[in-house]
């Protein structure tokens, strides 16, 4: 009798370790998909921060660059891009693929931003990479900066020697996954 009894608690302790281990695997996968799903906002947002930025880059050169003496785009976003970070809204860097920068704060510096321009000049849509920093998760992406115009090389001479539709930058954003 005491073997049976021991086998039913056995089964029971058996039992009860699977249905421990296959709830903690679904409120894994319920965290995952929510965590992506937070992953997929934010991507998405640096989307729109992105077509914001290069959309009124090209405005702005069209119609307020006509000589190199003129305030270009580039150095106007670049106070743009200090305010936000400064607001806490997020952080986006102007970075330099030609390995001619316009400005040497533009050289890519450290493992992300030198893989993101790695992975853009060799065609990549995008790069991106979540990491975590004082307890907060951070998407960080980049985004390719072609030659759109041939008034772009009035500041970036470099630029002429680009073939058409080339990463000669990018925007490399960081910004908290909430």
């Amino acid at each position: 009798m005491q073997s049976g009894i021991l086998r039913a608690g056995v089964v029971i302790a058996i039992t009860a370790s699977v249905v421990v281990a296959c709830i903690m695997q679904l409120a894994q996968a319920e965290e995952k998909k929510a965590d992506d799903a937070a992953v997929a906002r934010t991507r998405k947002q640096v989307q729109m921060l992105d077509d914001l930025y290069k959309t009124a880059i090209v405005l702005i050169t069209e119609n307020y660059v006509d000589e190199a003496s003129d305030l270009a785009a580039g150095a106007a976003f670049q106070k743009l891009f200090e305010a936000m970070r400064k607001k806490g809204h997020h952080d986006v860097r102007l970075l330099d693929a030609t390995g001619e920068p316009y400005n040497e704060k533009n050289l890519p510096r450290d493992a992300f931003e030198k893989s993101a321009i790695a992975a853009l000049k060799a065609g990549k849509p995008t790069y991106e990479e979540t990491v975590n920093k004082d307890g907060k998760r951070f998407l960080k992406l980049a985004t390719p900066i072609p030659v759109v115009m041939k008034k772009c090389t009035l500041c970036h001479p470099a630029y002429e020697k680009a073939a058409g539709g080339q990463a000669i930058g990018a925007l490399a954003y960081t910004i908290e996954v909430e």
